[in-house]
């Protein structure tokens, strides 16, 4: 897989275990689903995505 794919993958199961957890759970979950949602606009516009750069530190891609 591409970095590209490993991140999209990642956002979207960290957006459905947050949305899932606020469900049953908490409520304030949902501003984890929140963070996730904005690291991945802001990454559109600056070309930098910290779980890039974690996943190149754990030798993924």
């Amino acid at each position: 897989m591409k970095m590209e794919q490993y991140i999209r993958a990642i956002a979207g199961i960290v957006i459905l275990i947050t949305l899932t957890l606020g469900y049953l759970h908490h409520p304030y979950w949902h501003f984890f689903t929140a963070f996730v949602g904005l690291n991945l606009l802001q990454s559109a516009f600056t070309k930098w995505c910290l779980m890039e750069d974690i996943l190149k530190k754990l030798g993924v891609v």
